[in-house]
């Protein structure tokens, strides 16, 4: 048995029961969470402790306050190695299509995955676990792409 500490995931989303079914779902994985209801809140709980992946929603203050939030993760270097994942229902609730079409799209985006909602668990878990592993590894899709 080892001492290190499952993965911290935080989630961010100003859709409770989101939050809380998503938490259910990581705990019983075997993941420590977190939530927040927006990125300013997030902020402030990522500074008390760092966590290993974000998964962020979309539309919450604003249309893109997902990808917002994921620009400012990526841009902070005590940040930047963090995975960001982002869920929403923009495509099914509003029409509006931000699907990445390909890996420089992730890569503009700065996200390393995305979700339609309502989330397939064992969709999100498998990608949550390869994440996680490229990020012990020390890779991740920017630096994939740096050299193209």
């Amino acid at each position: 048995m080892t001492s290190e500490k499952p993965a911290l995931i935080l989630i961010v989303d100003d859709d409770y029961d989101f939050l809380e079914l998503n938490r259910m779902i990581l705990e019983k994985a075997g993941y420590r969470v977190v939530t927040a209801a927006e990125p300013q809140q997030a902020l402030v709980k990522m500074a008390r402790e760092k966590p290993d992946l974000v998964i962020s929603d979309l539309m919450m203050t604003t249309l893109d306050s997902g990808f917002s939030f994921a620009r400012v993760i990526k841009e902070h270097p005590d940040y930047d190695d963090i995975p960001v994942v982002i869920a929403t229902s923009v495509t099914s609730a509003l029409g509006l299509d931000f699907r990445p079409r390909s890996q420089a799209d992730m890569v503009e985006m700065r996200i390393d995955a995305y979700f339609d909602k309502p989330l397939d668990p064992a969709r999100l878990l498998s990608r949550l676990a390869e994440l996680l592993e490229a990020k012990a590894g020390g890779s991740s899709a920017r630096e994939a792409t740096e050299g193209d």
